[in-house]
């Protein structure tokens, strides 16, 4: 099985998280690391033994952040340089992280393809939907 961490700025992985365990009910290893500013200090070392505990219980890790560069995406590489399979994405959503949760215990896929999955639903999940007005002025005049 793969893992999978949901961290990022505030209560984002929490909310993920919460929202995940709504829909899906609650998963095994899928745990949120919140980075709080006042917890910046340990917040690296924190990450670190969620991923390295999480790995040695799985067949490979998927870190899933929130931003391109911010800091729980910057910590998450460092820590991938230094633990056997463990991949990172950054623009986490919750479409991305449905898709792969109900799919994963039925899955043969890789961790690569797995990866490539959820950037594919992740990015097709982002669009723009909007209603037509019901009725038109003619009729409100009557």
């Amino acid at each position: 099985m793969i893992g999978f961490i949901i961290t990022g700025h505030g209560d984002f992985s929490l909310g993920l998280k919460s929202a995940v365990d709504m829909v899906a009910g609650q998963q095994k290893a899928f745990q949120a690391v919140p980075f709080e500013g006042s917890q910046a200090a340990t917040f690296g070392d924190d990450l670190r033994a969620a991923i390295t505990a999480m790995r040695a219980e799985t067949d490979g890790v998927i870190v899933f952040t929130d931003l391109l560069g911010g800091t729980p995406f910057n910590q998450s590489m460092l820590i991938s340089q230094d633990v056997a399979d463990v991949e990172v994405i950054a623009g986490t959503n919750l479409p991305m992280l449905i898709e792969l949760i109900m799919t994963r215990d039925f899955s043969t896929a890789s961790l690569a393809e797995m990866v490539e999955q959820a950037v594919t639903v992740g990015q097709a999940a982002v669009c723009h939907k909007k209603l037509e007005p019901v009725g038109d002025d003619e009729d409100d005049e009557m």
